[in-house]
C-alpha cells in the first residue's frame, strides 16, 4: 500500500472525528486550483479506520475489497450484457492490469471512482431496461460517489443526460404512461443530488464562498487548465485513446499498446457495424458504453496539463467491457479469428509479465513507523517539534503516527521546544536543514545540528537553538 502524504491527511481527518466527533463538510483538495471535493469518501472509509483501531492498514484494506468487488461487477455486468465470454475476458484483464492494481491497494478519493462510475451506467441503462425508475435514485447516488473521489467525474454528465433524454423523449414521444413516474423519480433524483451538496454548501457560507470561488476561477481563467472549446479537444483524441489503451491493457508498453489501440479501433467499428446490421437487442447498452468512453476521452481532451492514471479512472470498466467485446466479437467471426487471439494474448502477456506483485514491497507505512519511532527514542522523552523536507511528500504520515504513540511534538504555532527533528526524503532534494526557507524550520529560529542520522533511507537530524 502507498502511504504517502494524501493517505496520511486523510486518517488524521477521520481519526479527529471519530474520537473527536469534528464532522467534515469538505473532502480533500484537489492538486490544481485550490477546490474541495465533498466529505463522503471520508465518511465512506471512516468505519475501515475504526474497525482497524485506527490502523492505516483498515481503509487500504476497504479500497482493496471495493477493487475486488469492482472486478466482479465487470465480469456479472458483462455476462449480462453480452454474455459470459465477454464477462471472462473483461474482468480477467482488469483483474491483472498493473494500473489498475496500482490504483487499487490504497486509500485514495480518486480510487473509488471505477466502481460508482460502472454503477452510475449500470443503474441508468436498468432504469430504462426494466422501466424501473426508482433506479434513477441508484444511479444518483453513485453519481454522487463518483463526484466526491474527483471531479472528472463531471464527464460523465455527458453519456448519462444524452441517454437520459434520449429515452424521455421516446417516452414522451409515444404518450407512454410511464413518463409519469419517470418524471416523478427524476424530481426526487434531482433533489437528492442538491440535498448532497449541503455540506459544501454550509462550508462556504462559513468561508465567504472560498470553494465555489475557487470552481469558478478554475474554469474562467483557465489560460493553463481547461478549454471549453469542445472542438478542440477532438485532435487529441487518438492520443488519448492511445495512452488510455497503452497505460490499462498493454502496461504502458508503447509499441503494444498502439498495435492493440489500432486493432481495437477498427475492432469496435466493426462490432457496432456488426449489432446495428442485425438489430441486436444490446445495441443500446453498446451505444451508451461507446459514448461513455468516447465523450470521456473528449472531456479529457479539453484539459492542457499532463493527463495522469487516476484521471481517467471513470473510465477504467468500460474499456476492458468493451474491449472483451471486441474480442468475442473478432473470435465469432470466421476470418477474425486470429485477429482476436492476437488481442487477447498481447494483452494479457503484456499486463502480466508487468504485474507489480513480481517486485517487493515499498514498505512506506513500515518505514514511516520507523522512522516516527527512532525520532521518539532519540527525544529522550523531550518536548520536540517536527518538520519534514521533501519534493513530493508532506507530513501528514509522520504527524499521524507521533500522535498515535503520544510523541511529547508540538507545533510551531503551539509551542517553541529546544529541538527540532528534521527528515529529508533525499530524492531530488538537498538535504540542507540550516537556514531553510521552510515555515516548520525558519520559524524555529536560528540553529545548529547537534545529531545526523541516516535511517530507512532517509536523513534525520537534529537541531537546536544557536547561541552566541
Amino acid at each position: 500500500m502507498e502511504f504517502l502524504g494524501d493517505q496520511g491527511r486523510d486518517v488524521v481527518i477521520i481519526k479527529d472525528f471519530l474520537k473527536n466527533g469534528n464532522l467534515f463538510f469538505i473532502g480533500p483538495q484537489t492538486s490544481i486550483g485550490n477546490m474541495y471535493l465533498g466529505p463522503y469518501y471520508y465518511y465512506l472509509i471512516s468505519p475501515a479506520l475504526l474497525i482497524a483501531n485506527y490502523n492505516p492498514v483498515g481503509p487500504a484494506v476497504f479500497i482493496a475489497l471495493l477493487s475486488i468487488l469492482t472486478a466482479y461487477l465487470i465480469y456479472y455486468y458483462s455476462k449480462v450484457w453480452f454474455g459470459i465470454a465477454v464477462g471472462l475476458i473483461a474482468s480477467f484483464l482488469y483483474a491483472v492490469s498493473p494500473t489498475v492494481i496500482k490504483y487499487s491497494n490504497f486509500s485514495w478519493n480518486p480510487n473509488i471512482m471505477p466502481i460508482f462510475a460502472l454503477l452510475f451506467i449500470y443503474f441508468l441503462y436498468k432504469t430504462f431496461e426494466l422501466k424501473k425508475y426508482h433506479f434513477l435514485i441508484y444511479s444518483v447516488l453513485a453519481f454522487i460517489m463518483c463526484l466526491n473521489s474527483h471531479y472528472l467525474a463531471l464527464a460523465l454528465i455527458i453519456p448519462g443526460v444524452i441517454y437520459f433524454l434520449y429515452q424521455s423523449f421516446w417516452l414522451i414521444r409515444v404518450r407512454s404512461p410511464d413518463r409519469f413516474h419517470l418524471f416523478k423519480y427524476s424530481l426526487i433524483a434531482l433533489a437528492l443530488f442538491l440535498i448532497s451538496l449541503t455540506p459544501q454548501i454550509l462550508f462556504d457560507i462559513k468561508h465567504q464562498g472560498q470553494n465555489i470561488q475557487a470552481i469558478t476561477n478554475f474554469f474562467t481563467k483557465r489560460e493553463t487548465t481547461v478549454n471549453i472549446k469542445f472542438y478542440k479537444s477532438i485532435p487529441n483524441l487518438w492520443p488519448l485513446f492511445n495512452q488510455v489503451n497503452t497505460s490499462l491493457l498493454a502496461a504502458k508498453d508503447s509499441a503494444i499498446g498502439l498495435f492493440i489501440s489500432i486493432l481495437f479501433l477498427l475492432g469496435l467499428v466493426f462490432t457496432y457495424w456488426q449489432f446495428f446490421r442485425l438489430k441486436h437487442p444490446r445495441l443500446s447498452i453498446l451505444t451508451l458504453s461507446i459514448i461513455w468512453y468516447f465523450s470521456g476521452l473528449l472531456s479529457l481532451g479539453l484539459y492542457k496539463q499532463h493527463i495522469y492514471d487516476h484521471y481517467f479512472g471513470f473510465l477504467f470498466p468500460v474499456v476492458f467491457i468493451l474491449f472483451g467485446l471486441v474480442i468475442h466479437t473478432l473470435w465469432s467471426t470466421r476470418y477474425l479469428k486470429i485477429v482476436a487471439i492476437t488481442l487477447f494474448f498481447l494483452s494479457a502477456y503484456s499486463l502480466i509479465v508487468n504485474n507489480p506483485f513480481r517486485y517487493p514491497p515499498n514498505q512506506q507505512l513500515h518505514n514511516v513507523q520507523s522512522i516516527v519511532n527512532f525520532i521518539i527514542d532519540r527525544s529522550v522523552d523531550q518536548p520536540f517539534n517536527f518538520a519534514l523536507l521533501a519534493k513530493q511528500n508532506y507530513d501528514p504520515p509522520y504527524q499521524y503516527f507521533l500522535s498515535e504513540y503520544q510523541a511529547p511534538v508540538y507545533t510551531l504555532h503551539d509551542r517553541m521546544t529546544d529541538q527540532l527533528f528534521v527528515v529529508c526524503e533525499p530524492w531530488q532534494i538537498d538535504c540542507n536543514p540550516i537556514n531553510n526557507p521552510q515555515w516548520e524550520i525558519a520559524a524555529f529560529g536560528w540553529a545548529k545540528i547537534t545529531d545526523q542520522w541516516d535511517f530507512q533511507s532517509v536523513k534525520i537530524y537534529r537541531l537546536v537553538h544557536y547561541l552566541d
